[in-house]
């Protein structure tokens, strides 16, 4: 985490007196889907200078060209850097990310410019938790081999011994980062009747471990223990490539991986050459080391679950996000507190 009181550090405040506002229109860019309630909810003296990034992404240039010159933006999978941000000129002053995860922000250099930036924290919990269980069961159950099974027309007659899955209840899910997705997931588990062990930086506390019936464990014993390893941790230098071949050869044969969090948090191709193996049994993923590029060879393997990075894809959540990131742009724009700040 960042602090925004960093000594010798100044943030640029938007003029104040009427004089001064006479010659300044706040000017925000929005590089992301925006629903039109929330973009009603902008104050009309700010102006708005929006592209859909879900129909067609821009190119760093040309997002660059766009950003120059404007107060405020609410971004969408583009990174931006040092570089970029001093181009933008003096004007821009917060960067709003919309994820919970800002590894694409470069927040140290934000902060030495003065520009806050912010997330959406708690708002996309529930459903990325979902998206957890979700690819937990299809992994477990081989759902999309089932799938492809029948779409290929192999489906004629009843076999015994088809597609025989792993059973859930009883079993052992290991979550790895126990914030507020890790607990979410912890919850549902819980339903399913399973044993809920987990490693953070440090233990939760110990009324909220009673309450989700979780264990803290060393790291490399919930490798060792789960059934079900589920990653739930920010993409930083201490977890990138937190699953790799050491660790993924701790896990049990019969085990299976889901990353909900990011993709440099895995090895992809120690994981492909652990899942072509079969080290582990099987493996669930919503996020890839190099989106939207995968790894040679994983989507030729039967053992894995893949969905385009949509654990937050609700109608619902992604609406709330867009919101949070207006809210907060608009915030210090106006010269108060973001609700949401990261630095």
């Amino acid at each position: 985490m960042h602090c925004l009181n960093r000594p010798n550090q100044s943030y640029r405040p938007l003029p104040t007196s009427k004089k001064d506002q006479s010659h300044m229109h706040p000017s925000l860019f929005v590089y992301s889907w925006l629903p039109q309630t929330v973009r009603e909810a902008i104050p009309t003296d700010i102006s708005v200078d929006h592209h859909d990034s879900s129909v067609a992404a821009l190119t760093p240039e040309d997002f660059g060209r766009r950003l120059a010159g404007k107060h405020g933006v609410v971004v969408n999978g583009m990174a931006v850097g040092r570089q970029m941000m001093q181009a933008a000129g003096p004007s821009l002053r917060v960067i709003a990310n919309v994820g919970v995860g800002y590894d694409n922000i470069d927040v140290d250099a934000a902060s030495e410019l003065g520009i806050v930036v912010t997330n959406t924290p708690d708002i996309l919990s529930e459903a990325t938790a979902d998206m957890g269980i979700a690819l937990l069961l299809a992994s477990a159950r081989r759902i999309a081999e089932a799938d492809r099974f029948i779409r290929a027309g192999l489906y004629t007659k009843d076999k015994f011994r088809l597609f025989w899955g792993a059973e859930i209840s009883g079993r052992t899910i290991g979550i790895i980062g126990m914030g507020r997705i890790g607990q979410a997931l912890a919850r549902r588990a819980r339903g399913f009747n399973m044993k809920v062990v987990y490693n953070n930086r440090k233990p939760v506390t110990p009324g909220l471990e009673q309450s989700l019936e979780a264990k803290w464990l060393a790291l490399d014993d919930v490798f060792r223990v789960a059934d079900f390893l589920v990653l739930c941790v920010p993409l930083n230098a201490g977890t990138r490539h937190t699953v790799n071949a050491r660790t993924l050869a701790l896990m049990k044969p019969d085990a299976h991986l889901i990353n909900i969090a990011r993709g440099p948090v895995v090895d992809e191709l120690a994981l492909v050459d652990a899942l072509r193996k079969n080290t582990i049994a099987g493996a669930g993923l919503d996020v890839f080391e190099q989106e939207p590029k995968l790894a040679p060879g994983l989507v030729d393997l039967p053992n894995v679950v893949l969905t385009p990075h949509i654990g937050s894809g609700t109608l619902q959540t992604r609406t709330a996000m867009l919101a949070l990131a207006v809210r907060n742009v608009v915030s210090v724009l106006e010269g108060n507190t973001a609700s949401t700040p990261v630095n």
